[in-house]
């Protein structure tokens, strides 16, 4: 399968309540350090001609501020918890310099809360400025492109909500999941670089922990290894970043990874 070269750009690695948390006064959370403060967990995928961004939760405004974003040819969504999409209204602005609903990629389920977070984008009678959004379904039996970006959905398990992980070319990118079936981890092998969520080293009812997610890494195989989504509880960059084994990093806001294309 032929891909692109793609830039990926990490915009969040935080949990739901970012780092830092509110009223916190941990260690990690009144750190001066800047690889210590995460907002909610999303990355931006570009190609040469195409932008997608995994996720719009609650500081999507400011993750595209940040990253200085111009366009924006999609948004696909991992599942439909509020630190995932809760950031949807302000695609308004993306809708008002292109003249087009924005393409939103997303599981029925997912679709269904879309519509109960921002209803008016929906409403029949509109009047100017609503966010403008086109659903587009999704699930984990179908790859599809985005632009010139393939992409492979890959189900993985929230507790016992279904999310879905994608992998665009060697990338795999996968958050909020503590099991992943056996059928799944096969379009995950062979990936160059995977990203995986591990909330804190104490075990979790729905999130992978350290320890997990190093060894679903290492069962896998994938060289190049990012730990994402995590909380607080998991310590300072510095210090947790020196207890990791080869090949496996923690991530940080605003990490750039570039992967290079592959022709048939």
């Amino acid at each position: 399968m032929s891909y692109p070269a793609l830039t990926i750009t990490f915009l969040g690695t935080g949990t739901s309540s970012g780092v830092p948390m509110i009223a916190c006064d941990c260690p990690v959370c009144t750190s001066n350090y800047k690889k210590d403060n995460r907002l909610r967990s999303s990355i931006m995928v570009q190609s040469a001609t195409t932008t997608l961004v995994v996720d719009a939760g609650p500081d999507f405004r400011y993750q595209m501020l940040r990253a200085k974003v111009k366009h924006l040819d999609a948004i696909l969504l991992t599942h439909s918890h509020k630190d995932h999409l809760g950031g949807l209204d302000d695609v308004r602005a993306f809708n008002f310099f292109s003249h087009q609903p924005m393409q939103v990629y997303a599981t029925e389920f997912t679709q269904e809360a879309i519509v109960r977070e921002i209803p008016y984008a929906f409403y029949e009678a509109r009047y100017p400025g609503l966010p403008e959004v086109k659903l587009n379904t999704m699930n984990s039996a179908f790859p599809f492109m985005v632009g010139d970006i393939p992409v492979t959905p890959i189900q993985v398990w929230h507790l016992k909500m279904p999310v879905l992980g994608f992998r665009f070319g060697a990338f795999t990118y996968i958050t909020d999941a503590n099991r992943i079936d056996e059928e799944e981890k096969e379009k995950i092998k062979g990936s160059d670089v995977l990203v995986l969520n591990a909330l804190r080293k104490e075990q979790h009812i729905s999130h992978f922990s350290l320890s997990e997610a190093i060894a679903v890494s290492q069962e896998l195989s994938i060289p190049e290894v990012y730990l994402t989504h995590l909380s607080h509880q998991m310590g300072k960059h510095e210090d947790v970043s020196k207890e990791l084994p080869a090949g496996v990093m923690l991530s940080y806001d605003g990490l750039q990874l570039q992967l290079p294309g592959k022709e048939d």
